[in-house]
């Protein structure tokens, strides 16, 4: 019978390795899949993976998609390195995007903004993703609550708050009883990097909190004691270090980052605050930031992988008549994959009578 034996050395390089494989092991999967559903395998693979990157536009699309989900992937590696599972990045986004928006919407009267409303509106966003992951925070500090439980149920929470306020007081007088606000002046909005595209300043942002985040855990004593603090909590009270910083540094970062995200998206390629902000940037986030290893540079490979599934899938539905779920299946199937490779990477498979 088959039997895993742990392996005594596990190759790093193997584990560096292990994205590329899993990322191969989904487009093999996906074959699997365009067959079941009579599709032709290379027509489907070709929408997904070639489709979105053909042309300019195609890049800065992708682009568009790449900004929030690497944003929040670099907190949440911040997050993982300090051993505290945030898994409500989505809330932090959603509440984020609620409290730069009203910030806007308070101050654009039709004319005006500019570079220092424009970062005014941003500082509100990601004082919203910072205040709204604080209640995590705080819970697990005081009350020692699990942050897996507290922050998920939170998402729930921040989603409803949207529809409130989207339904109430910041919706559209004019907007025929839609659910969104109105849409903001061009001088609220992020500028373009490409002109023509929708590519947005955000995804200048995003690419500059990956560099920092490298540097802040790689290079800086700071980042070092949070990422001791939370994997040896004891060792780091030996050393004179805080676990207790570890939980609220990590939080807060991750959070105000995921709050720039959902700012972002109001200010860039939505214009206004609709009940639909994020199409699941905060969960798909955590996928993005396992497959980059937990590592901020890392996570700039895995946030394109992610986005060129959100394209293809929308372009898939179109195209192909394929079900909107297709998104999320590729989705979990890069997940498996991925558990399954760091699983063999550890693990060996044996034979034994």
């Amino acid at each position: 019978m088959l039997k895993m034996e742990k392996r005594p050395s596990p190759s790093v390089l193997m584990s560096w390795l292990s994205p590329v494989f899993a990322v191969l092991l989904t487009v093999a999967c996906g074959v699997i899949l365009f067959l079941a559903l009579d599709k032709n395998p290379l027509t489907g693979l070709a929408v997904f993976f070639f489709e979105p990157i053909k042309d300019l536009q195609g890049w800065a699309e992708v682009g568009v998609k790449v900004a929030p989900l690497l944003l929040i992937a670099v907190g949440l590696a911040i997050c993982f390195r300090a051993n505290v599972f945030n898994i409500g990045a989505e809330g932090q986004l959603v509440v984020g995007a609620m409290a730069g928006g009203a910030v806007g919407l308070y101050f654009d009267q039709g004319e005006g903004g500019g570079a220092m409303m424009i970062a005014l509106v941003l500082l509100a966003g990601m004082a919203g993703g910072m205040a709204w992951a604080a209640i995590t925070a705080f819970l697990r500090d005081r009350f020692n609550a699990n942050e897996i439980l507290v922050s998920l149920m939170l998402v729930y929470v921040a989603q409803l708050l949207l529809n409130l306020v989207v339904h109430g007081p910041l919706r559209d007088p004019e907007g025929f009883n839609f659910p969104q606000s109105r849409m903001l002046s061009d001088g609220y909005l992020l500028p373009n990097i490409i002109e023509g595209t929708r590519l947005h300043a955000g995804f200048a942002m995003a690419v500059m909190a990956s560099a920092l985040g490298w540097v802040f855990l790689s290079r800086s004593f700071a980042g070092y004691r949070l990422q001791v603090g939370g994997l040896a909590p004891a060792a780091a009270r030996y050393a004179g270090f805080s676990s207790r910083k570890a939980l609220w540094t990590s939080m807060l970062v991750c959070g105000g980052l995921a709050g720039i995200a959902g700012t972002a998206e109001v200010l860039g390629p939505i214009g206004q605050l609709t009940p639909s902000v994020s199409p699941g940037y905060g969960f798909a986030a955590i996928i993005v930031a396992y497959v980059g290893r937990l590592h901020p540079v890392g996570v700039v490979f895995s946030s394109f992988i992610m986005a060129l599934f959100y394209i293809g899938g929308e372009l898939s539905q179109s195209r192909l008549g394929m079900p909107n779920a297709i998104t999320g299946v590729f989705q979990g199937i890069l997940l498996f994959s991925l558990l399954a490779c760091d699983v063999l990477i550890h693990y060996k498979l044996s034979w034994r009578k």
